[in-house]
């Protein structure tokens, strides 16, 4: 065996050799039960198939490499960042065999079972205040990145790495997936790092394609994993302009598409993703034809326990 042989066959026994290529599925008995015309197709990115079970762990990769490249993060550092928890467990599966430390902000309110997922990799976790959401866990992020400048502060909203995971990856994944014949990308606003990336390159690619995101209607909405802009803390690498349009869903709707998905798929997924395919069924409404693709970030298991 030669030594690129050798360095090829440790390099896909990896974790990370396995993140992003998730499944793109057709939604077809969601779209009968929602009545859309046959000539109108929906499809949906399973990103629960990444190895931490979220869409997550394109970020937490790239930005990681990134931040090593850059000679900004090694081994034996504490990589730090906020989270509502899904990027926060790809940070640990992906950072701890890569030699580092996890420092997490995570909100009081975060799914026990994502807490539970970060205690058992040894996270170091510090709670916000749930009631302020993922934005009160980056404004404490912040200050606490400022008074220990020995930490790796990965800051995901404002890192361009973030964006760019899904620019190299997932974009070019759903273009090959469906043959180029993609009219209209719609997805959740969280980080907004998937938007974002996934926008420039299918534009750059053609475009004619739509490209629409999806916020919550209010702020007191409640989905986890979405955040409504106008009263968040914004995501510096989030550009308001770059959506052809912007939809808004409730949790109702939310809550109502995850028991179709569980009922009519056989999907349980979290509520990001139901609201997801709920607000891209709103948009099919409006259409005689299409090709939609939605992003599901993750399934219903770390939610099981609130829903």
């Amino acid at each position: 065996m030669t030594l690129t042989q050798l360095t090829h066959l440790q390099t896909t026994h990896t974790l990370e050799a396995h993140v992003g290529n998730t499944p793109l599925l057709r939604l077809e008995r969601t779209a009968v039960a929602c009545a859309l015309p046959a000539t109108v197709e929906l499809y949906a990115k399973a990103e629960w198939f990444n190895p931490s079970g979220s869409v997550k762990d394109r970020a937490a990769l790239w930005i990681m490499q990134t931040a090593e490249e850059e000679g900004k993060l090694w081994p034996g550092m504490t990589l730090f960042d906020s989270t509502s928890g899904n990027m926060g467990i790809a940070y640990a599966m992906l950072g701890i065999p890569r030699g580092y430390k996890i420092k997490l902000v995570l909100p009081d309110s975060a799914s026990p079972e994502r807490i539970a997922i970060l205690r058992q990799y040894g996270v170091d976790l510090v709670f916000s205040d749930g009631k302020q959401g993922s934005s009160g866990a980056l404004r404490l992020a912040r200050q606490m990145a400022q008074a220990d400048p020995s930490l790796f502060y990965a800051n995901q909203y404002d890192n361009m790495a973030n964006w760019l995971a899904y620019y190299h990856t997932m974009a070019p994944e759903i273009w090959q997936q469906t043959h180029g014949r993609i009219t209209h990308f719609v997805t959740g606003l969280g980080s907004a790092g998937t938007f974002m990336g996934t926008t420039l390159w299918l534009k750059q690619e053609d475009p004619a394609v739509q490209c629409i995101s999806i916020q919550p209607a209010t702020a007191h909405e409640g989905i986890k994993g979405m955040k409504h802009m106008a009263t968040a803390v914004k995501p510096a690498i989030y550009d308001e302009t770059a959506a052809d349009e912007n939809v808004t869903i409730t949790r109702t709707e939310a809550e109502e598409m995850a028991q179709i998905l569980a009922r009519q798929e056989g999907l349980l997924v979290g509520p990001s993703a139901a609201a997801a395919v709920a607000a891209t069924v709103n948009v099919a409404r409006t259409l005689d034809r299409g090709v939609l693709v939605t992003v599901l970030p993750d399934n219903g298991l770390k939610y099981l326990s609130q829903m």
